[in-house]
């Protein structure tokens, strides 16, 4: 008789950390994402690898993809999108997951849906006891990337809260960096330092009707195979004359790649701008996701935060877990995951010790 299916958080649980979930099936031990990061003292542990039969990776960022280098030199399958695994470490032994639709792996049923954060990104539900539901990162916002509410039901899900209770909706978000921009002045540059395959797009249709608007050659090419897939909304198309231009670094908006502006492109502007007295005065940096060392320290040079949600404001997680109609699920991505404790809007019980049975 095979032991019990259960699953064991090893490593995103109370922290905006590595994610690494280890599923036990009952005949097999699957990993859910192989991250590191996003800060430098959080990378993955290779011991996390012990016992694995294959690894399922959710999208292309670090914090999901970052150890992949230990799983392709343990010889593991790896289960991802086609869009995923163009970002794998040569020699990797892929196994391609659909971006939406049906699978059968050893006998378990796999249902995967467009996750609206990243091109090529995955939630997964596996038909494993009451049914496992792993958000990886997520977002129902996105004006970009194609979003695939699920039609299943699952007695826990492990989804994305990397906001905690942050309830502000994507429109305000939206509101306040035009309110920031029109506060600086058409005088201005402005760095928005980006994940390519993330928010360049995003912001980049945000930006359009403005003018002025540039992406790098990362960011660009990131956008033109995201108008080549299915994983983006319609009004994607809208971004195709950016693509027939080449980086202009006199432009008011420069979409560039690196994240945190610590490498690429944006870690070259702020160079330049830092070496003629620029940033902080007629060249600003505004930084729009989660950030660490590096961009802080930029930040503290004069440039700006201003969050643009691409993971889930408190009002989406609740609506999710009660789609799902999940009796537990475990806040991930999240300091303080008991501050879930005392949210009524649940229907469903906070997961805090990092393991369960299926």
């Amino acid at each position: 008789m095979p032991d019990p299916a259960r699953f064991e958080i090893l490593s995103g649980l109370g922290a905006k950390g590595p994610a690494c979930i280890r599923l036990r099936t009952g005949r097999h031990v699957w990993l859910l994402d192989v991250g590191s990061g996003p800060e430098a003292d959080a990378p993955f542990r290779p011991e996390w690898l012990d016992g694995a039969d294959a690894v399922f990776i959710s999208h292309d960022h670090t914090d999901h993809i970052g150890g992949a280098v230990h799983a392709v030199r343990a010889g593991l399958p790896i289960r991802c999108t086609a869009q995923t695994a163009r970002a794998l470490p040569p020699g990797a032994r892929v196994q391609v997951l659909p971006e939406r639709g049906e699978t059968v792996i050893d006998g378990i049923r796999l249902v995967t849906g467009r996750d609206g954060h990243a091109l090529g990104g995955i939630w997964m539900w596996f038909d494993l006891g009451e049914g496992l539901f792993y958000s990886g990162d997520w977002s129902a916002e996105s004006r970009w990337f194609a979003f695939d509410m699920p039609r299943v039901t699952a007695g826990t899900a492990l989804i994305d809260c990397s906001y905690r209770r942050d309830d502000v909706s994507q429109d305000r978000r939206r509101a306040e960096l035009d309110a920031t921009l029109d506060a600086l002045g058409p005088e201005v540059q402005v760095l928005f330092p980006v994940p390519p395959s993330g928010r360049a797009g995003e912001l980049a249709l945000h930006l359009l009707p403005r003018g002025g608007v540039t992406l790098d050659d990362t960011c660009r090419e990131a956008v033109r195979a995201a108008l080549a897939s299915d994983g983006v909304t319609p009004r994607a198309r809208d971004l195709r004359p950016l693509l027939d231009r080449p980086f202009d670094p006199a432009a008011r908006y420069l979409i560039c790649d690196t994240p945190d502006a610590d490498g690429g492109m944006a870690a070259r502007m702020v160079w330049d701008w830092r070496g003629q007295g620029r940033l902080g005065g007629d060249a600003r940096v505004v930084f729009t996701g989660h950030m660490t060392a590096p961009a802080r320290a930029i930040a503290a040079e004069g440039g700006l935060f201003r969050r643009w949600n691409v993971h889930p404001p408190l009002h989406d997680q609740i609506a999710m877990v009660r789609q799902l109609q999940a009796r537990r699920f475990a806040p991930l991505f999240c300091e303080d995951p008991a501050d879930y404790l005392s949210e009524p809007g649940f229907a469903a019980a906070p997961l805090l010790d990092g393991w369960g049975l299926l």
